[in-house]
This record gives structure tokens, C-alpha cells and sequence, in this order.
């Protein structure tokens, strides 16, 4: 009897923390949306070079500048759509 209580203690736990740990792997894999730094400054420079002019010239800076602030808007406004589900989620709506 007493192994079988034994058995019953250490189940609760352990499926416990097996539930809080998948829990959480969807919260370690937001970046599974997010671009390759690389790969979005080529495409920065090709669409600045073939809209603004060449690398270097005031619009080329302008561009590349107003491309920047497109993409942290873009990641601010994910992160918060992000925050707002989690706290939904974590209110019961």
C-alpha cells in the first residue's frame, strides 16, 4: 500500500510539470516568424536601389531609413498582438 501511494505522490508532479513544460514550448517558438536579417536588408537593398537610385545617395538613405521603421512597427505590432493573447488567455476570454 504504501508503494502505491508512493507512486500516486510522484505522478501528480511529474504530469504536472510534463503539462507546464508543453505549455511553454509554444511560448520559446515566437520567433518562428520572424525574417532572417540577411535576407531582409537584401530585399531592403534591392527594392531602395531600384525605387530610391543608387547605394549611397540621400533618397537610397531615406528609403532604407522609412524600410526600417515599416519592419519595427511591423515587429512591435506582432509582440503586442502576441501579449494580448496571452493575457486573454491567461483571463479566461
Amino acid at each position: 500500500m504504501t508503494k502505491s501511494l508512493a507512486s500516486k505522490t510522484l505522478a501528480a508532479p511529474s504530469a504536472f510539470a510534463l503539462l507546464v513544460g508543453l505549455a511553454l514550448t509554444g511560448c520559446a517558438n515566437l520567433e518562428r516568424h520572424a525574417v532572417p536579417v540577411e535576407a531582409s536588408q537584401n530585399d531592403d537593398d534591392a527594392y531602395c536601389k531600384q525605387s530610391a537610385g543608387p547605394q549611397g545617395s540621400n533618397p537610397y538613405v531615406a528609403c532604407r531609413k522609412d524600410r526600417d521603421v515599416q519592419r519595427g512597427r511591423a515587429d512591435n505590432r506582432l509582440e503586442s498582438q502576441h501579449r494580448n493573447l496571452a493575457e486573454r488567455m491567461l483571463n479566461g476570454q
